[in-house]
């Protein structure tokens, strides 16, 4: 409890509440990364169902961190101005642990590398992460392992790239969903991973609304754009198969009914 020293001087009221936000964010990630190695194990042992309970509580703790906004939220604009110079570069872009969530989560991007190349350490399981196969890399080969048909090509790609939608696996997955009960682990994993994306789209799209509310069209302080860069992050998802597949399926065909 001694980590959280605000840095105005003297010290503005307001400045612990934003610490204690984003530590508090810090601890949550840890905990989210513990849990999305824990499902991508589950899912390397080919055990499905261990994986429900576990994706479930990520999407709580995304949820949780989802509401977290609401405290912050509080902070009015006149409020952030009279501290945020004392920030200087610090952003949540330089949070190590979501970088590497967003890596097991999928949103590989190269770049993002070179943010942490100051601190070894973070560096070395950021990097980690980045070369490592995502969460949904170990749902598509479970699914291969099932029997169902996965494109060799995607099973053997480059992990270090973001996943690019492919109508081999939307066609997959639609057959998942037509007969749930034959492929209860694929369909049951689908939906929890689905949940996953939701929440964590909510997240994204409370905070968006959240910085908006307190910067308006600020650039943030880490260089970014700000609402901008935030608008433009706001619709990724991490499963694009899963969503495309709503649009696919279709109502069962009834048989003709005689007379």
């Amino acid at each position: 409890l001694s980590a959280q020293q605000p840095l105005s001087s003297p010290p503005h009221h307001d400045e612990l509440l934003f610490i204690v936000q984003h530590q508090t964010a810090e601890l949550w990630f840890k905990l989210e990364i513990h849990e999305l190695h824990g499902a991508i194990a589950a899912l390397r042992r080919s055990e499905a169902q261990p994986c429900y309970k576990i994706l479930a509580r990520v999407s709580t703790i995304q949820s949780q961190l989802m509401n977290q906004w609401g405290v912050l939220e509080t902070l009015t604009p006149s409020e952030y101005v009279q501290f945020r110079h004392v920030l200087g570069p610090a952003s949540g872009i330089q949070s190590f642990q979501h970088r590497i969530i967003e890596f097991m989560l999928g949103n590989k991007d190269p770049q993002m590398l070179a943010v942490f190349e100051h601190d070894p350490p973070a560096y070395a399981q950021v990097k980690a992460a980045f070369e490592a196969p995502s969460l949904y890399d170990e749902y598509l080969r479970f699914l291969a392992r099932s029997g169902l048909a996965i494109p060799r090509e995607v099973l053997e790609r480059d992990v270090t790239t973001r996943h690019q939608r492919h109508p081999a696996i939307v066609a997959t997955i639609k057959q998942v969903y037509q007969a749930p009960r034959t492929y209860w682990d694929a369909y049951e994993l689908a939906e929890k991973l689905v949940d996953l994306d939701e929440a964590y789209a909510l997240w994204r799209y409370r905070h968006l609304k959240v910085v908006s509310r307190i910067i308006g069209q600020k650039r943030g302080t880490g260089g970014t754009a700000g609402v901008g860069y935030l608008e433009q992050i706001a619709g990724r998802v991490f499963f694009p198969e899963l969503w495309d597949v709503r649009t696919e399926l279709e109502e069962p065909r009834r048989p003709a009914t005689e007379g």
